[in-house]
């Protein structure tokens, strides 16, 4: 695995359960609240582009072979089936609220709703489900209030703020400070990894007025290297997060696309992994 440079070797760890791989936060477990992971395309059953940890019901792979791989995920949270909630992804900042009652909703059970990239709860047992092939995973914790989040951050999510939208929508629901918060960026796509046109910089500029110079890197002939988990962890820092309660990736989904999927090595030919997060049951 191609790790990047990192002021820390425990940023990420690969944990193995009975021989299945996932990647996890040593900052998140030492909390002892949640149960998580992030997933990476080793362990499962999916084949050719899927092969094999692929959890994508829209990308063409067979259906019994998704729920094989959700199944095994399941196992190795220690976790129930029926007990995942989906989001509906499609790169907005909207965030929901789920509880019990949503428990299988996207896996065993239609949704009922749409255009969440983004969930909270503060119920026990369901397990947040987010997606990812080079996009942003952000986990959040809340020890003092027993709540949680998780959320997806592409581009467009970053550069609306969505780690600031997050924390905001679990102030709301669950009376959560974000200095109390910990909080993890997932494996994503790195600046090196990810260019981008001169439409998107101007986006980001825009937004991060005066930061410009720690998020893209002008390559001239109107393309950038954009650096999404630095933009982040400013969002984060900037939203009231404790320096020292943020782990920051140091693993990219396309440097690594033997390990994890990745849409921009795979040029779209690919499965998705996932971002999971739920508090313990008692």
């Amino acid at each position: 695995m191609v790790f990047k440079k990192t002021t820390s070797e425990q940023v990420l760890k690969i944990r193995e359960v009975e021989g299945f791989p996932m990647l996890v936060y040593p900052l998140l477990e030492q909390i002892g609240m949640v149960k998580h992971c992030f997933t990476t395309r080793q362990g499962g059953v999916s084949e050719g582009i899927f092969e094999s940890l692929n959890l994508s019901f829209t990308r063409g792979d067979s259906r019994a072979a998704v729920e094989e791989n959700f199944r095994r995920v399941a196992k190795a949270l220690g976790t129930e089936y029926e007990k995942f909630v989906f989001t509906d992804q499609t790169h907005t900042t909207n965030v929901k609220r789920v509880g019990r009652e949503d428990a299988g909703k996207g896996l065993t059970r239609e949704r009922g709703y749409t255009d969440v990239d983004g969930l909270i709860t503060n119920e026990p047992g369901i397990v947040l489900s987010t997606f990812y092939a080079d996009c942003v995973p952000l986990y959040f914790v809340d020890p003092v209030h027993h709540a949680i989040g998780l959320s997806h951050s592409g581009w467009r999510g970053t550069v609306g703020r969505m780690g600031k939208v997050t924390l905001e929508a679990m102030k709301r629901e669950f009376d959560t400070n974000p200095a109390d918060v910990i909080c993890a960026i997932g494996p994503s796509i790195c600046q090196s990894c990810y260019e981008v046109s001169e439409d998107v910089a101007v986006e980001f500029k825009r937004e991060f007025c005066g930061q410009e110079e720690e998020i893209l890197m002008d390559k001239g002939n109107g393309k950038y290297q954009l650096d999404l988990w630095k933009a982040n962890e400013l969002i984060l820092l900037e939203a009231g997060v404790k320096p020292e309660h943020l782990a920051v990736t140091n693993i990219c989904t396309c440097c690594n696309d033997k390990l994890l999927f990745s849409h921009r090595a795979s040029q779209g030919k690919r499965g998705n992994l996932g971002a999971f997060l739920s508090i313990r049951e008692e």
